[in-house]
């Protein structure tokens, strides 16, 4: 078990990429403190994460509540190992067509309420401590209509190269995983019923060199690989989780003759 006896804060954790990361720390031997805002989700993910596990209604955007749910982890579990801070929102925001509330409570959850999280939980983690932010290859690629949410993305990227520089002291680690396409409820918005979102998939799979949407477990084996000591010299890095969506995108289908 590359987790045994390590324990884990992770924000978001009651769906999509955050619960099914908590799932995979839980196997590996982690305890783990998910938080979400919705109790009811909260209560279904732990009775599916078992007696290892804890849930903690906070809204990552309420720096009080990150404070509490980081003190509530450290009661229960002690000290921490691991941060995932997964939490994060999306929405359309073009040029022209945007109020500023929508496009500042995108910065106030990917970026502001990210390092409030590691700075709640930097005095009560171990030294030698692994953090990895959630980011995104929308920070790369220039996608029409997601201004503030690419900008939320690249400032996760810069923001861990500043927090791996502060805490290299103590041989905590600080990386970014940043995945492409993935199959989780995030597109429910986009594609409500199992019809639509196998359409909009395989229309949106042309354009992945690898021709697919990523599965969560296959980011959650990345965030796993980040906080286990298999990761233990690797430092203020970004991995992209994507089929080949930022390498090498003329190798998608939608470019082969």
């Amino acid at each position: 078990m590359r987790l045994a006896n390590k324990t884990a804060l992770i924000t978001g954790g009651n769906s999509g990429i955050g619960l099914t990361t908590a799932k995979l720390f839980v196997a590996e031997g982690a305890k783990v403190a998910i938080t979400g805002r919705d109790k009811a989700r909260l209560d279904t993910a732990v009775a599916e994460l078992g007696p290892n596990a804890i849930g903690i209604v906070a809204d990552a955007t309420d720096i009080a509540a990150t404070e509490n749910a980081v003190a509530k982890a450290v009661e229960k579990f002690g000290k921490l190992d691991i941060v995932f801070a997964n939490a994060g929102i999306s929405a359309h925001t073009p040029v022209g067509g945007t109020a500023l509330d929508v496009f500042e409570s995108v910065l106030k959850t990917n970026i502001t309420a990210v390092f409030f999280t590691v700075q709640a939980a930097v005095a009560h983690l171990n030294d030698g401590a692994s953090i990895i932010l959630n980011g995104s290859v929308i920070s790369v690629l220039g996608n029409p209509g997601y201004a503030a949410y690419a900008a939320s993305k690249a400032g996760v990227r810069a923001m861990a190269r500043v927090m791996a520089s502060e805490l290299s002291p103590r041989n905590i680690r600080v990386n970014v995983v940043s995945p492409g396409a993935t199959a989780t409820p995030i597109w429910d918005r986009v594609a409500p019923t199992p019809e639509a979102f196998n359409a909009f998939e395989k229309r949106l799979s042309q354009t992945i060199p690898l021709g697919r949407f990523a599965k969560p477990e296959e980011v959650a084996k990345t965030v796993l690989f980040l906080a286990s000591d298999d990761a233990s010299n690797i430092q203020g890095a970004e991995i992209f989780v994507d089929g080949g969506v930022t390498s090498a995108p003329a190798g998608a289908p939608a470019y082969r003759s």
